[in-house]
């Protein structure tokens, strides 16, 4: 039904039609699933096979950690993960179901074990040429699951930082908010993703081979395997990563417009629906409200501004298409992508279902500018939501000084310690986006990797900086990032990128938690209003406006202007 809407209207309506058929869905779930994540979070009561898990591995989940110890139980699970992952990929040519592939080169393996396990997904590799099924299933599915449960953990332990009150910097459990977020909400939701997904055409076997038939009528062999199932955690996680080199963009993976549409659903539905979660968490719906509708606004700003660019693509080719149609498919067409593009480049999925270094410069840019927004508008799985209360504190401050109060969100005094966090935090990903890019085109190594001269060149060096220290994983594909320098710059990239501001945020969590709530007063500053609201989008915007104006300068608005 949706292909053959979008092939009868026109490209404009299309678009409309498609825009408002998400809504209507994330709309009918965001109450219900952001009530059911509060309760999970906040239920005393533990299921039988979570009681299992904490046996075997010998923790209590009703003992609440400091946020020192829930920080270094999640780095010692992350390291874990990341070493088992190593191993896996090196060893993949001993394994079972390995398809006669070889295992990774050290670099290589170094560089997707923590891609992986960052909820990053950068793929240096073509997945159908690389990686065996046990691989896929036994490494990368898995960190799909637990990577995004650890994003999910962290923004619900900021949230009890807020709405608790003198707990000695306690902030709950890390082994039993990860377990839940894997058992109770990311394998159900994955499992009825993933049951749509093979309804509708996306492959689930086992197969080396998979045989299909042509619209000649002809038999082709391709690669089977179990997609459907990594699929939607994919999706549903924000993680990105593909089965395919081609990613959501593959048939196989991807193919009708029915299938398009219920992968960009999944990339905004628990993101979209964690505000709700927030609300209710800390007493006060209202406050959820505005952080959604902080999201919702600037996610709609930038599809806007995408979609405008690309349907007005400059040149012959574009204005005889009707659009800018280079690298993108035709059973989804341009609206389709620009809202995919937009959708994965502002959660930190990094999945494509066209090619990013194919959209025009402003388009372009335009998810670049995504990615360096922080991906707050709605962001990754639990990362999005703390990234956006991280922001908020920012914004009360700066309302604290304008009226030269003491500023306050949600009944927490935000001083120098708290703002000395938060500044640290804002800090981080920038520097590490600018002296990656930096260093990159000006060692050999670096420039050996760019195929394209110019300003385009740099905006590739820059949109794989930006992907890798904002743990995307979506990539310009115009830069050979298979190199040993890539490899392993990207791989410090994302290891600093996901875990300093993980810290900062555990960190800020604890101090909170610590504070006495004060009571709101007649000079408080309402923060679920749409004045603050609009506060908080100002906020965002400047603090990466100032940043990465000049390089985007030098990058695609210079593209843009020639």
């Amino acid at each position: 039904m949706i292909g053959v809407l979008t092939a009868v209207l026109s490209p404009v309506v299309a678009a409309v039609a498609q825009i408002l058929v998400l809504l209507v869905l994330l709309a009918a779930v965001h109450l219900p699933l952001g009530a059911y994540l509060a309760r999970t979070y906040t239920s005393p009561n533990h299921l039988r096979v979570e009681r299992l898990w904490y046996r075997a591995v010998r923790v209590d989940p009703d003992a609440e950690q400091r946020w020192t110890t829930y920080l270094m139980s999640l780095l010692g699970f992350s390291l874990v993960s990341v070493l088992f992952l190593y191993g896996l990929e090196r060893l993949q040519a001993h394994l079972p179901w390995n398809l006669g592939l070889t295992g990774f080169d050290p670099a290589g393996a170094w560089n997707s074990a923590v891609s992986f396990t960052t909820n990053t997904n950068w793929q240096w590799y073509s997945g159908e040429a690389a990686a065996g099924h046990l691989l896929q299933m036994a490494g990368f599915a898995v960190q799909n699951f637990v990577s995004a449960s650890v994003g999910m953990a962290v923004a619900i332990a900021l949230v009890r930082g807020f709405a608790r009150s003198g707990t000695d910097a306690r902030i709950g459990n890390f082994w039993s908010d990860l377990t839940r977020g894997v058992v109770r909400v990311l394998l159900p939701l994955a499992a009825v993703a993933a049951v749509v997904l093979m309804a509708s055409g996306v492959i689930q076997n086992l197969d080396p081979h998979t045989a299909l038939r042509t619209v000649e009528g002809a038999s082709q062999h391709v690669l089977g395997g179990p997609v459907a199932s990594q699929e939607a955690i994919k999706d549903l996680g924000t993680n990105g990563g593909g089965f395919f080199n081609a990613n959501s963009a593959h048939p196989l993976e991807n193919p009708t417009p029915f299938t398009n549409l219920v992968e960009i659903f999944l990339l905004l539905l628990i993101p979209f629906s964690l505000p709700r979660t927030f609300g209710l968490m800390v007493g006060d719906r209202r406050q959820g409200w505005a952080i959604l509708g902080v999201m919702a606004g600037l996610w709609a700003a930038s599809l806007a501004l995408t979609t405008w660019a690309e349907m007005a693509g400059p040149g012959a080719a574009p204005q005889a298409a009707g659009a800018a149609m280079e690298g993108k498919e035709t059973r989804f067409g341009l609206a389709a992508s620009a809202l995919f593009a937009v959708s994965t480049t502002a959660t930190s999925t990094g999945s494509v279902n066209s090619m990013h270094d194919s959209f025009t410069a402003p388009g372009g840019g335009m998810l670049l500018f995504n990615m360096l927004l922080g991906e707050v508008a709605p962001g990754g799985v639990g990362a999005g939501l703390y990234g956006m209360l991280v922001l908020a504190v920012v914004a009360v401050f700066v309302a604290g000084l304008m009226v030269g109060r003491t500023p306050e969100y949600l009944g927490k005094k935000i001083g120098r310690p708290e703002m000395t966090v938060v500044a640290l935090y804002v800090l981080t990903v920038p520097a590490l986006v600018l002296v990656g890019t930096a260093v990159s085109v000006v060692v050999e190594p670096g420039l050996a990797g760019v195929q394209d001269p110019g300003p385009h060149g740099l905006s590739e060096v820059l949109y794989a900086f930006a992907s890798a220290a904002n743990n995307n994983g979506s990539a310009f594909a115009g830069l050979t990032s298979g190199t040993p320098f890539y490899e392993v710059a990207q791989g410090l990239a994302m290891l600093a990128g996901r875990f300093i501001p993980i810290a900062l945020v555990l960190a800020l969590a604890g101090r909170l938690a610590s504070q006495t709530t004060v009571p709101a007063t007649s000079g408080t500053l309402p923060t679920h209003r749409p004045l603050f609201a609009g506060l908080l989008a100002a906020v965002t915007i400047v603090v990466v406006g100032l940043t990465f104006i000049p390089v985007l300068s030098l990058g695609p608005v210079v593209e843009s202007l020639s």
